[in-house]
């Protein structure tokens, strides 16, 4: 007997076929590949370009973006608001097109977050050698600009045939599907196959359910963990972005109302307590809060739930400083559960989180150790009160005066989106979440231009959600073209634009180690080489506007609030500017450390005292073993 085909080019099958793509956990389904991003050149738009045309917005929604780079941008931040449950496609032409996908990729593997990348390749058949744009390797023929995407993916293929469409396709899913295994997938498609038909069996486009699985800890691992929690005197849980991934957020509270275990958050865990929760401490690391890297200094057990442990996280090796500290890590992949040493719960956070709730039945940690925490996190909430606060309302706002009034407008259904420059260490240590996805900080890549994509990915997920991309002048100036699309299709995203004229993190950082803040302002080249003139005359709201958004400025600490609220209220792409005061910053300072090498031998005199105070520093370094 025959089995049923369709002749279709194998752009057109690719496109039908991430039609019927789906994700199923707990019962719910999700479209996997919720719709595709696309800037079209000669590499992609005769195959691609033609196949989503042809098939429409009823079997595959297109997006048009300005900026490869920022399209993957979008991507991950639609994904990361749906818990990697949905993810989107992007696809570009051949040479600078395809390349330009190198950074967005590197940022969803690094966040594991799902996206599909599909870039047009050289022909296959090598009929017309070289293309336009075409890389002429001396030594190595098959290689193309698309090499390049190889290490920022989590699975790479190159489709030179039909036939191998089908199981790559497969692995595509599989990859982009499964929690442990997830990141950015990349399909190189030649323009010559992408054109090619070929009949397709009929079963490749039937409905296709990708189960993500709860994985259940091992019951061997999970008595050693519940051991090491009942013989814990300073248990100190840190929250990773793996438990907003499994929705564990509920299951963690349960854990910590039954054992008073306290919980401090990384960057990507921040909301996993709402913060008003009095276990929940805050940020923890470099960028932590006071009573989270106190309770770390101390702590005799470290649970770290769903995290990566970066740099960040650990103050470069010198937080956890107990002699006998030792580490229980809770992750769905083993690589990231194996860190520091770690005792090991392979598993989904939920499943693991309540697990453990349930055998540890009975236990609590020490009320006086319940009570230093608590008093610790009270001392905090009064410096966020101080850094939020303003005396004076007709005053030119500080940075942290600027959360402080956002934090007065926002529900607690807003996401705040933010990855770069001075604001993530402010809101790490000050932001009060209020819910599971409003605090969402790129901050495995820190990459400057993801917020504004970002928060157009986040509105397309969630429509009706007021949605908050806080940038600076320097980031804003890196990627602002994704306005456009915002205006385009009418999503209300509000923008508040930030201007400091310059570098503000990395100048502050290059202060300490010793650069004197070398190249980090917008200024005019004075008479002596450097850039200490007059500010540039910028004006980066005008910029705003002329991409179709409404501007509102603001002067002061009043005419903010009122800026603010009426932005939230607005149904159109609002951005509101402010120029910050800078010679009065109101953060608190940073509570731990984190490792920037300074020159070893240097004739200026603030690098020589930089450097002594690196190699105070480092010598707290510990390696756990």
């Amino acid at each position: 007997m025959s089995t049923p085909t369709r002749r279709l080019t194998v752009a057109q099958a690719l496109v039908r076929f991430l039609s019927v793509q789906y994700t199923e956990r707990d019962g719910v389904r999700h479209r996997l590949i919720a719709g595709t991003w696309g800037i079209f050149g000669h590499g992609n738009v005769a195959g691609l370009g033609q196949a989503l045309l042809e098939a429409g917005e009823g079997v595959m929604p297109f997006h048009q973006g300005r900026n490869e780079q920022s399209m993957v941008h979008a991507a991950v931040g639609h994904a990361r608001h749906l818990d990697r449950l949905s993810a989107q496609a992007v696809t570009t032409s051949i040479g600078p097109g395809a390349t330009n996908l190198v950074t967005g990729a590197a940022l969803a593997t690094i966040n594991r977050i799902p996206v599909l990348l599909l870039p047009g390749d050289y022909f296959a058949t090598r009929t017309a050698d070289p293309l336009l744009q075409q890389l002429e390797h001396p030594t190595e023929a098959d290689v193309s600009v698309n090499d390049t995407l190889r290490p920022v993916s989590r699975w790479f293929d190159r489709v030179t045939r039909p036939e191998a469409l089908i199981p790559s396709a497969l692995n595509a899913m599989r990859i982009l599907a499964d929690p442990a295994e997830t990141g950015a997938v990349t399909l190189a498609l030649p323009q010559d196959v992408q054109a090619e038909a070929h009949d397709w069996p009929e079963e490749f486009f039937a409905d296709r359910v990708w189960r993500v699985r709860r994985p259940a800890p091992d019951p061997v691992e999970l008595a050693e963990a519940v051991r090491a929690v009942r013989s814990a005197a300073r248990p100190l849980i840190v929250a990773g972005g793996g438990i907003h991934h499994s929705r564990a957020e509920e299951a963690l509270k349960a854990l910590v109302d039954a054992t008073g275990i306290p919980v401090a958050s990384t960057q990507a865990g921040k909301g996993s307590l709402r913060h008003d929760h009095p276990a929940d401490l805050g940020g923890i690391g470099h960028t932590g809060t006071s009573v989270s890297d106190d309770l770390a200094r101390t702590a005799d057990l470290v649970i770290g739930v769903g995290t990566r442990y970066t740099d960040f996280t650990t103050a470069s090796g010198t937080l956890f400083l107990d002699p006998g500290v030792r580490f229980l890590n809770l992750n769905i992949t083993g690589f990231d559960a194996h860190k520091l040493a770690a005792r090991t719960l392979v598993c989904d956070a939920r499943a693991g989180l309540t697990a453990l709730t349930e055998a540890l039945s009975g236990h609590r940690v020490d009320p006086a150790y319940e009570s230093e925490y608590r008093t610790g996190k009270e001392r905090w909430e009064q410096v966020v009160d101080a850094a939020f606060g303003a005396a004076d309302e007709n005053a030119v706002p500080t940075q942290t005066q600027l959360l402080g009034a956002l934090d007065a407008v926002v529900g607690d259904e807003d996401v705040v989106i933010n990855a770069a420059g001075s604001l993530p260490g402010d809101l790490h240590k000050l932001w009060r979440a209020r819910g599971p996805r409003q605090y969402h900080l790129e901050y495995g890549y820190s990459c400057m231009g993801y917020e504004i994509p970002a928060a157009i990915g986040v509105q397309q997920a969630s429509p009706g959600t007021p949605v908050w991309a806080l940038v600076g002048d320097g980031t804003y100036l890196m990627m602002p073209t994704e306005i456009v699309t915002a205006v385009q299709e009418g999503l209300p995203i509000n923008l508040v634009l930030i201007q400091n004229h310059g570098y503000a993190s990395i100048g502050g950082l290059s202060e300490t180690v010793g650069a004197e803040r070398f190249g980090t302002a917008y200024r005019y080249r004075a008479a002596d080489g450097t850039f200490s003139g007059a500010p540039l005359p910028v004006d980066l709201a005008a910029n705003a506007a002329s991409l179709g958004m409404d501007v509102l400025r603001a002067k002061t600490v009043r005419e903010l609030r009122e800026a603010l609220a009426a932005a939230r209220a607005s149904d159109r792409p609002t951005c509101v500017y402010v120029e910050t005061d800078t010679a009065n910053p109101a953060a608190p300072p940073t509570e731990a450390w984190w490792d920037v090498p300074v020159a070893e031998t240097a004739s200026r005199e603030a690098a020589v005292r930089a450097r002594g105070e690196y190699d105070r520093q480092v010598a707290d370094r510990r390696r756990h073993l």
